[in-house]
């Protein structure tokens, strides 16, 4: 009787402990599928910036060259 309850209370100490590795599993995978989501969004926000500042170099030249036409 008395290794039944110890054998019992091992399965018990056991599922617990298995519960715990699971949510531990669970939150490192869903921390791993954030961090590769935050870093897809980094990426396109960083195209976007990169556009914009191509967009705003051509906005410049194009001035330049339209104050270079009216000087001459």
């Amino acid at each position: 009787m008395r290794n039944l309850i110890g054998s019992l209370a091992l399965l018990a100490i056991l599922l617990v402990a298995g519960c715990g590795l699971a949510e531990t599993g669970a939150t490192a995978a869903a921390g791993a599928s954030s961090e590769a989501q935050q870093a897809k969004e980094a990426k396109a926000t960083e195209a976007r910036m990169q556009q914009q500042i191509n967009a705003a170099y051509q906005q410049d030249a194009a001035r330049r060259k339209a104050a270079e036409a009216e000087t001459q």
